[in-house]
């Protein structure tokens, strides 16, 4: 996974901030990536995730750093890990933190952030979302919060696909994921969270998720 990450579609997009950028499935189906919105200031939908952060934000996978850099400007305590090296670059460029490193890697401050984000379907980081949200239980504060971003329909996913740059440029195989509320809901409480808010803005949607109390574990 991180091979293909770093691999030259996904960098030269975000080097120049323009697609086309896809992930391709093996039977050859093509979800499009937003390359420009991801390299532009924080739209309206992204706003209202950052009116529901609290405390120091962790964001999963931050792609070029409009995030990072949006609560930075804010004098928020904000760090972004991403495993591309381009994206990295360009977050820091805007001001922000941000670390070449793997959520599944050791972080700073683990336990102790009150937000991570998993925007821009990074839900799907490592196709296995319950096992992702297993991992930011340890790196989320008991009192913290995971907002993720959602499929705007009802699917549940797992599949092996492929940067691709619609001009025969290919990165590495990887696996991802792909859920939307309903599979969330699931995924989220056989790893220790509940899905607490949801909302749609700009055609998005997301849901925000909270630890399950040491009563209901205990069922």
């Amino acid at each position: 996974m991180t091979t293909a990450w770093r691999a030259d579609p996904y960098a030269d997009a975000l080097r120049t901030g323009q697609g086309p950028l896809f992930l391709r499935r093996h039977d050859g189906w093509l979800l499009p990536l937003e390359v420009e919105r991801w390299c532009e200031a924080p739209d309206r939908a992204d706003r209202s995730v950052l009116g529901r952060c609290h405390g120091p934000v962790l964001d999963v996978g931050c792609g070029p750093g409009r995030l990072v850099a949006a609560l930075a400007a804010e004098g928020r305590r904000a760090l972004g890990v991403d495993i591309s090296p381009e994206a990295v670059a360009r977050t820091i460029g805007l001001g922000a933190t941000a670390l070449c490193r793997s959520v599944f890697d050791p972080l700073p401050g683990e336990g102790r952030w009150g937000t991570a984000l998993l925007i821009d379907g990074n839900i799907g980081i490592g196709g296995d979302p319950a096992a992702l949200l297993r991992r930011l239980v340890r790196v989320v504060s008991r009192s913290g919060r995971v907002i993720a971003e959602c499929v705007p329909v009802d699917v549940d996913e797992r599949c092996e696909v492929r940067v691709d740059d619609g001009r025969g440029g290919l990165g590495a195989p990887f696996r991802w994921a792909r859920v939307g509320i309903p599979a969330l809901t699931v995924h989220a409480a056989a790893a220790g969270w509940t899905v607490t808010e949801q909302w749609d803005s700009g055609g998005r949607r997301f849901a925000a998720l909270t630890r399950q109390s040491s009563a209901r574990r205990l069922r």
